[in-house]
């Protein structure tokens, strides 16, 4: 029996976008939810490599080269703490590369970039069925059950921003600068 090669992790280049979205694909099947996934290369491409991107990735490549996982991530930011985290969005490993030690090394490449740059966390969210919840509690990593996720999306998150339009326009101020496509604030 001969012994898996050991990914390399580097930073996500346009050529892999592609092998990124398919596997993006990929997890969302594995989620139970291919209908929910959208993403397209012209998508990826434009948030990792935009002039100001805010979305960042990740992918362990094979001897060839060949992404066989990916990590894609953006900073948040603890109020309390006063600093960057990383939010971890997706983190994927296809099945023929499993045990290969994939996950966790792009999983130690994001605690490198939060230790060095001095963010205190690193964060993510898995959907409560995922095997993967024993890996984690074994590299330490802990469950945080006493914060519940909320999430505005469709009909509702539209609602929601039209009082904000209408508030803009009835009190005759200039909306607030937002940064967007790399804007300044």
């Amino acid at each position: 029996m001969t012994n898996p090669v050991i990914p390399t992790i580097r930073p996500v280049r346009p050529e892999d976008v592609p092998a990124v979205v398919a596997m993006v694909h990929e997890l969302a099947e594995y989620e139970r939810a291919p209908d929910q996934c959208h993403l397209t290369t012209d998508q990826l491409t434009s948030a990792l490599f935009a002039t100001a991107p805010a979305l960042f990735g990740h992918v362990a490549v094979d001897e060839h080269d060949v992404p066989v996982g990916f990590a894609l991530w953006f900073l948040n930011f603890s109020t309390w703490a006063g600093v960057h985290g990383i939010h971890l969005e997706d983190l994927y490993v296809r099945p023929a590369a499993r045990g290969t030690g994939a996950g966790r090394l792009l999983l130690a490449t994001l605690a490198d970039i939060c230790v060095r740059r001095g963010y205190r966390r690193l964060e993510w969210w898995m959907i409560d069925w995922n095997p993967a919840a024993g890996f984690y509690a074994s590299i330490g990593a802990r469950q945080m059950s006493e914060w519940v996720p909320y999430r505005l999306s469709g009909d509702a998150l539209r609602g929601l921003a039209s009082q904000a339009t209408a508030a803009s326009t009835r009190s005759g101020d200039r909306p607030g600068r937002v940064p967007d496509r790399g804007d300044e604030a």
